[in-house]
C-alpha cells in the first residue's frame, strides 16, 4: 500500500481549509483529485467554492446532497489513488473509474469503507499487486465488480464468496495465479463469472457446479488447467455461455453439457479433448456457436446435430474426425460459418449447403471430399470465403460465384475440377485471392474480364488452360501474385502488365506464349520473382529490366531470345538466381558480383565468358551484343562529371559546418542564430508501475557512470542501475527531443506532438505505459526535464535474445533447443497480444532478436516499442512516411510500398524464428551479397542435407527432436511468406507454435498446416 507522504497530508489540509463550506463529500472528492493526475483537465470544474459538489463532472447526488455515483470513464487519469480519499463517500453506490492510467496498488476501502457501494468498474486501468483479500468489510450491496485488464497478481480472493448479492465478477486480463478457490462454488447469486486470461492452474473446481444462476462462464485463453471439464457442470442450468478455449483441459466432452437447454455459445476448442463427440450434445437446442476445433477428436459428426436448428457457427476444424458430412448441415436454416477443414471427411459436399441464404464463411479443405461444388452456395449473396482446396472435388465451378459480389476468398486447388472459370470472377468487387491451381480447367482466358479492384494473388497453375491473356489484365491494379504456369496459353505476353505497380511475382513457365518480352514489365519495380521459361518468346532482352531493383529471381531459359545479355541486370545486387540457358544469346556475360554457375547459361552457342570460358579476343569491340563489359566514352565522361560535383559539395559543406561553429557566438549576437538552451529544467519522474522506494536521483545517479552501460541502440544507451532497495532495473537514456512535446507526454496527453529526433519516445511511453503482460517487458516509469528523456524499465539479466545467439564465444549463451522452443511460444505470446487483445491493437514494427529480452529463468519479453504504430482495424494497412525497423528483419510489401499492417510483424518474427532454428544473424556474408536469411533457408531446403545444414552446429549434437525443430522451421517459413495474405496471424502461430512444442506425441497433434496457399504449400513440400 502507497504511504501517505507529508507532502500529500499537506495538499489534503489546504484543500480543506480552503473548501470550509463545501460538504464532507466534496472535500474527499478534492483530496482524490489532488492525489491523481488529470492532464486532459476533465475535472477543471470540481471548485471548492462550490458548496456542494453534486454539479461537478462525473457526480451525481441523492435527494440529501450525498455523492451517490462517481463516473469517470475514459478520461485519461493517472497516477495512484492515495488511500483514505473516497472511504467518506459513504453514500456511494456506483464508482467507475475504467480505461484510465490509474495504477499502482487498488486502496483497501474501494471495498472495504464504502457501505452501499453496489458497482465497481476499475477495467482498463493499471492496478497492481495483491487484490485485496480481506472483504469481510465490504458492502453487503455489492453487485457488479469488473477489474478486467489490469495488473493483478497472487491468488484470486477468497473473499468474494462472502457478498451474498454478488451477480458479476470480471477478473481476467490480469496475471492471477493459483487455483481457482472452490468457495466460489457459493456464490448463489453469480450470473457472470470471468477468469479468462490469467495464469491460473490446477482443477477446476466441481463445486462451480452448484452456481445455479450462473449464465456466462468464462475460464480459457493463458490458464492451464488441469484435468477435464467437471461433470457438476450439467447443473448450470441457467448457462447461456460456457468460454473454456485455450484452457488446457483434456479427457471427453461430458454428456452432462446436453441437458444445458439455454445455452447458445459452447466455446472448447484449442484443449486437449478426445473422444468423440457425444450425442447429447444434441440437446442444446438454443445454441448457436459450437466450436470444438483444434482438439484431438474422432469419429463423426453425430446425428444429433441435426437438432441444433438455430446454429450459426459449427467448427470442429483440426481433430480426426472422419465418415461423411451429414446432409442436414446444407439444411441447417441459420448456418453462417462452417468450418471442417483438416480432417478426413469423405463423401460429398452436403447438395443443399448454401440454401439458407446465409453462409458466409465456408472451409472443408485438407479432407477426402469428392463429389461436385454445390451451386447453392452463394445463394443469398453474403459467401465471403470459399476455400475447399485439397480435396477430390470433380466436374465444373458453379457459374454463379461469377456474380457473387461479396466472394473475397476463393480457393479451390488441388482437386479435379474441369471445365472453364466462372465468367465475371475476376471482376468481383470484394475478391482479394483467386487459388484455383493444380485441378483440369481447361477453359479459354482470351475472354475474362479483369476488374476485380482489391484482388491481390491469382493462382491458376497446372490447368490446361487455353487461349491469349488479354490486356485488360492490367486493371487489377493491386495485383501482387500472378501464377499462371503450367498451362496451354499462347500468344503475347500482355504488355498490360507493366500497369501492376505492385506486382511481386509473375510465373507464366511452362505455356505457349510467343513474341519478345514487352519493355513495360519493366515498370513492375516492386517485382522479386520473374519465370518466363520453357515458352516460345523471342526477340532481345529488353533493358528495361535493369530496372527492377529488387529482383530476386529471374528465369528466361529454353526460349529463343537472341543478343547479347544486358549489363545492367547483371548488375542487379538483389539477384540470387538467374537462368538464361537454351537460347540464341551471343556475347559476352557481363561481369557480375554474384557467383552464377555454369548451369545459368549453357545451350546460348554465342556466349562467352566466365563461366563458360574466354572469350575470342576482339580489340574492336567492348563486349558483344552491344552490352559488353567497358564503359563508353559518355559513360566515362558522365561518372567523372558526377565525382567531381560530389567532391565540391562535400568542400562546401564541411566549410559551411566549420564557419557556424566558429562564428556561432558572434551570429547569435547579430540574431541570425538563437542561442543555445542552458537550463535543462527540473526532473520529473512519472511512475507506471509499483516503485520499489527509489527516486529521479537515484535513477539519474546510474546515469554518471559509464561502467554501468550494458547496451547501445539507435535511440539511446541503456544502463544498469541498482536501486537503494536492491532493486535491479534498466535505464534508457534517450537523446535530442522536443521539450515542449516531452512535457506533453509527462502529463499523459495521448497524441503529444513529438518531433522527429524524440527516438520514438513518445509512442514508447505512450504503448508501453499501458500495456500489461507476462511476456512484454514492464515500463517501471520515466524521467524527464527539457533536455533529456530517460525511460526505466524492469531489468533482464540474461540480455537479449540476440546476444545470446550471436554474441561473442565467450559471452554467447548456450540455449538448448528446449529453452529455444520455450523462447519462440513466449515471444509470440507476447505479440498476439499486441494483435488480438489490445484495442486498437499494436504494430511493433521492430521485431527483431535484439528486442526479444530473457530474465534469469530465460522467460522471453518483448520490448522497445519506439516504432509502434496503434491499428484501428484489424488487416487494415497504413502509409508510412519512410521505412522503420531493421535490416533483415523488413517485410517486403513494407519496403516496397511503405504500408504496414500487423503481418510485418509476423514476417520480422518468422525470421526470429529462423535465427533460432540456424543459430544465423538475418544478414551473413555467407548467404551471398543481396541474399538474406530467408532466401539462404528457402534455397537450402531444396535438398534433404541443406535442411540438416540449416540447424544450428550448437545443437547439432544434442539428442534432438528434428520432427518439432522441423515443425518450427515450417512455422517460420509460413511467416516470411512473400505475400502478406499468406502468412499466418499470431493467433495461429501461437496454436502452431504450441502443437510443435517438445515432446508432444505428434499423432495428437492439431497442427497439419492444412490451410495453406499453393506458394506456402510448395515452398514447405521438400522439409
Amino acid at each position: 500500500m502507497t504511504p501517505i507522504t507529508p507532502l500529500f497530508l499537506a495538499i489534503v489540509v489546504f484543500f480543506t481549509t480552503a473548501a470550509e463550506g463545501l460538504t464532507p463529500d466534496g472535500q474527499s472528492l478534492l483530496a482524490f483529485k489532488a492525489s491523481i493526475e488529470d492532464p486532459a483537465t476533465h475535472l477543471r470544474d470540481w471548485n471548492e467554492s462550490d458548496a456542494t459538489p453534486c454539479r461537478w463532472t462525473g457526480i451525481t447526488c441523492d435527494s440529501q446532497n450525498r455523492v451517490s455515483s462517481l463516473t469517470l470513464s475514459n478520461m485519461s487519469l493517472s497516477g495512484s489513488i492515495a488511500p483514505g480519499t473516497l472511504s467518506r463517500l459513504s453514500a456511494l453506490a456506483n464508482l467507475s473509474l475504467d480505461v484510465n492510467d490509474l495504477g499502482g496498488a487498488l486502496p483497501a476501502e474501494l471495498l472495504g469503507a464504502l457501505p452501499l457501494l453496489r458497482y465497481l468498474n476499475i477495467s482498463h486501468c493499471n492496478f497492481s499487486g495483491d487484490f485485496p483479500a480481506n472483504l469481510s468489510s465490504a458492502s453487503p450491496s455489492l453487485a457488479i465488480l469488473d477489474a478486467y485488464n489490469n495488473n493483478f497478481t497472487g491468488a484470486l480472493p477468497i473473499g468474494l464468496s462472502a457478498l451474498p448479492l454478488l451477480a458479476h465478477v470480471h477478473l481476467g486480463g490480469s496475471l492471477f495465479s493459483g487455483s481457482i478457490p472452490r468457495e466460489y462454488g457459493s456464490i448463489k447469486s453469480l450470473r457472470y463469472l470471468a477468469l479468462s486470461g490469467n495464469d491460473l492452474s490446477g482443477e477446476i473446481p466441481a463445486e462451480m457446479g452448484d452456481l445455479e444462476s450462473l449464465e456466462q462462464l468464462y475460464l480459457g485463453y493463458y490458464n492451464h488447467f488441469s484435468g477435464g471439464i467437471p461433470r457438476s457442470f450439467g447443473r448450470l442450468k441457467s448457462l447461456r455461455r460456457l468460454d473454456l478455449a485455450s484452457a488446457g483441459i483434456n479427457g471427453s466432452i461430458p454428456i452432462e453439457l446436453g441437458g444445458l437447454r439455454r445455452l447458445d455459445t459452447l466455446f472448447l476448442q484449442l484443449n486437449s479433448l478426445a473422444g468423440s463427440i457425444p450425442d447429447a450434445i444434441g440437446g442444446l437446442r438454443a445454441l448457436q456457436s459450437l466450436d470444438l476445433s483444434c482438439n484431438q477428436l474422432t469419429g463423426g459428426i453425430p446425428a444429433s446435430l441435426e437438432k441444433l436448428q438455430e446454429l450459426k457457427l459449427l467448427n470442429l476444424f483440426r481433430n480426426n474426425l472422419s465418415g461423411e458430412i451429414p446432409s442436414f448441415v446444407g439444411d441447417m436454416p441459420n448456418l453462417e460459418v462452417l468450418f471442417l477443414w483438416g480432417n478426413g471427411f469423405v463423401g460429398a459436399i452436403p447438395e443443399f449447403l448454401g440454401g439458407n441464404g446465409q453462409l458466409w464463411m465456408l472451409d472443408l479443405s485438407k479432407n477426402a471430399l469428392n463429389g461436385s461444388v454445390p451451386s447453392s452456395l452463394c445463394r443469398g449473396g453474403k459467401l465471403a470465403t470459399l476455400i475447399l482446396q485439397q480435396n477430390r472435388l470433380s466436374g465444373s465451378i458453379p457459374e454463379g460465384l461469377g456474380s457473387c459480389a461479396s466472394l473475397e476468398k476463393v480457393r479451390l486447388g488441388d482437386n479435379l475440377l474441369s471445365g472453364a472459370i466462372p465468367r465475371g470472377l475476376f471482376a468481383l468487387p470484394n475478391l482479394d485471392m483467386v487459388e484455383l491451381m493444380r485441378n483440369k480447367l481447361d477453359g479459354v482466358m482470351g475472354d475474362e474480364e479483369f476488374a476485380a479492384p482489391k484482388l491481390e494473388k491469382i493462382d491458376l497453375s497446372e490447368n490446361l488452360l487455353r487461349g491469349e491473356i488479354s490486356e485488360g489484365i492490367g486493371a487489377l491494379s493491386m495485383l501482387k501474385e500472378l501464377q499462371i504456369s503450367y498451362n496451354r496459353l499462347a500468344g503475347a505476353v500482355p504488355a498490360g502488365l507493366g500497369r501492376m505497380q505492385w506486382l511481386l511475382q509473375l510465373n507464366l513457365t511452362h505455356n505457349f506464349f510467343s513474341g519478345g518480352i514487352p519493355p513495360e514489365i519493366g515498370s513492375c519495380r516492386s517485382l522479386t520473382m520473374l519465370d518466363l521459361s520453357v515458352n516460345q518468346l523471342s526477340g532481345e532482352i529488353p533493358r528495361s529490366l535493369e530496372a527492377l531493383e529488387v529482383l530476386g529471381v529471374l528465369n528466361l531459359s529454353r526460349n529463343a531470345f537472341s543478343g547479347g545479355i544486358p549489363r545492367g541486370i547483371a548488375l542487379l545486387q538483389s539477384l540470387n538466381s538467374v537462368d538464361f540457358s537454351y537460347n540464341r544469346l551471343s556475347g559476352a556475360i557481363p561481369a557480375t558480383d554474384q557467383a552464377f554457375n555454369r548451369s545459368s547459361y549453357v545451350g546460348n552457342l554465342g556466349l562467352c565468358g566466365a563461366p563458360l570460358g574466354p572469350c575470342p579476343k576482339n580489340p574492336n569491340s567492348r563486349g558483344y551484343g552491344g552490352h559488353g563489359r567497358g564503359r563508353s566514352d559518355p559513360e566515362l565522361l558522365a561518372w567523372l562529371v558526377g565525382a567531381l560535383f560530389s567532391a565540391a559539395l562535400l568542400v562546401l559543406v564541411v566549410g559551411v559546418c566549420c564557419f557556424f561553429r566558429k562564428y556561432r557566438r558572434y551570429l547569435c549576437r547579430l540574431g541570425f542564430l538563437r542561442p543555445r538552451s542552458r537550463g535543462a529544467g527540473a526532473w520529473k519522474l512519472t511512475a507506471f508501475q509499483k516503485l520499489g522506494g527509489f527516486s529521479v536521483a537515484h535513477i539519474l545517479e546510474c546515469l554518471s557512470n559509464e561502467d554501468n552501460i550494458i547496451g547501445r541502440g539507435g535511440s539511446g544507451i541503456v544502463y544498469k542501475g541498482v536501486m537503494p532497495s536492491g532493486e535491479i532495473v534498466a535505464v534508457k537514456k534517450l537523446s535530442g527531443f522536443n521539450p515542449a512535446a516531452a512535457a506533453g507526454v509527462a502529463r499523459g496527453k495521448i497524441g503529444g506532438s513529438m518531433s522527429h529526433s524524440d527516438h520514438g519516445f513518445s509512442a514508447e511511453v505512450q504503448t508501453l505505459g499501458k500495456i500489461r503482460h507476462r511476456n512484454i517487458v514492464k515500463l517501471l516509469g520515466f524521467c524527464s526535464n527539457k533536455e533529456t528523456n530517460v525511460l526505466v524499465y524492469e531489468y533482464m539479466p540474461n540480455g537479449s535474445l540476440g546476444e545470446a545467439l550471436h554474441g561473442s564465444s565467450k559471452g554467447a549463451v548456450m540455449l538448448d533447443w528446449a529453452t529455444r522452443y520455450k523462447i519462440a511460444l513466449q515471444a509470440a505470446n507476447g505479440l498476439c497480444y499486441l494483435h488480438h487483445d489490445c484495442s486498437p491493437l499494436i504494430v511493433h514494427r521492430d521485431v527483431k532478436s535484439n528486442n526479444i529480452l530473457l530474465d534469469a529463468e530465460f522467460q522471453a519479453r518483448v520490448a522497445d516499442f519506439g516504432l509502434a504504430k496503434l491499428f484501428q482495424d484489424s488487416g487494415k494497412s497504413e502509409s508510412m512516411s519512410s521505412i522503420a525497423g531493421s535490416y533483415g528483419y523488413i517485410a517486403p510489401e513494407y519496403a516496397y510500398t511503405l504500408k504496414v499492417n500487423e503481418k510485418s510483424d509476423i514476417y520480422s518474427f518468422g525470421v526470429v524464428l529462423l535465427e533460432l532454428v540456424s543459430g544465423r544473424r538475418p544478414i551473413e556474408p555467407e548467404f551471398g551479397d543481396g541474399v538474406d536469411i530467408v532466401q539462404w533457408v528457402r534455397k537450402k531446403i531444396q535438398t534433404k542435407d541443406g535442411v540438416l545444414e540449416v540447424l544450428d552446429s550448437r545443437i547439432r549434437e544434442e539428442n534432438l527432436p528434428l520432427q518439432e525443430i522441423m515443425l518450427v522451421l515450417r512455422v517460420a517459413l509460413l511467416c516470411t511468406s512473400d505475400l502478406p495474405v499468406d502468412r499466418p496471424t499470431m493467433r495461429d502461430v501461437v496454436q502452431m507454435l504450441g502443437d510443435a512444442r517438445p515432446g508432444k506425441n505428434k499423432e495428437e497433434s492439431s497442427t497439419d498446416f492444412g490451410d495453406l496457399s499453393s506458394s506456402q504449400s510448395q515452398l514447405l513440400s521438400p522439409v
